[in-house]
């Protein structure tokens, strides 16, 4: 009896052998990638643009000098109730000098499920573009794995504006490829068949993003 799939996939061996031969690889021809790259913008002009992007998709900016980034933290937490958060285990601790609730040391041994239970996260962030409003994680110490910013309710994002850059080539050209990367542009969101909008369906409910101006 023929199955949908074997259908599906009866239908992809026809197209491919109705499609123009290719190239072998040694002669295959270039794709041009002649990408936009090397544009720059005041200081300023870039947290504007970054700014816009994040409010636009709903997302909290708090923007602050470095050394005022604990105090921050604290009030974004206090201010949403968390009381327990966790933290990578490479995040820098004195970010959360100024926080009096429960810090909780996310690890592999963790199961993803029990992450739930804490009322938020905090970490860093690898590189920025401010062009789309896009914060890209890479699962560095100061990061954590994928699923710390994605399970618990509330993400407190922490970006330093020397790591925004404007468009998508270059803030790709700064990550390491063979690093895991997250994409995060504002809150978790989709829309039901009505097209009203909802949130916190496949990650945080919330996210603040703590942008330090001078670092």
């Amino acid at each position: 009896m023929t199955t949908a799939r074997d259908t599906v996939l009866g239908r992809v061996r026809d197209a491919l052998a109705l499609a123009p031969a290719r190239e072998t690889p040694a002669g295959e021809t270039p794709v041009p990638r002649n990408y936009r790259t090397g544009r720059t913008l005041p200081d300023e002009e870039r947290l504007a643009l970054f700014t816009d992007r994040l409010v636009d998709y709903k997302a909290q900016v708090h923007p602050c000098t470095a050394g005022r980034t604990a105090e921050v933290i604290a009030e974004v937490l206090r201010e949403r109730g968390a009381a327990r958060i966790g933290v990578p285990p490479g995040l820098d601790a004195g970010w959360l000098a100024a926080y009096d609730g429960e810090v909780r040391q996310d690890s592999a041994d963790i199961p993803a499920p029990r992450l739930d239970a804490l009322d938020g996260v905090v970490t860093a962030s690898a590189v920025s573009c401010a062009e789309t409003g896009t914060i890209f994680l890479d699962g560095s110490p100061d990061q954590g794995r994928r699923a710390l910013s994605l399970v618990p309710d509330l993400h407190v994002c922490v970006v330093d504006l020397s790591t925004v850059e404007v468009g998508v080539p270059e803030a790709v050209a700064r990550l390491v490829p063979e690093r895991p990367t997250t994409l995060i542009s504002g809150p978790s969101a989709t829309s039901d068949i009505e097209l009203e909008r909802v949130e916190g369906v496949h990650g945080p409910r919330t996210l603040a993003v703590v942008i330090r101006t001078d670092v």
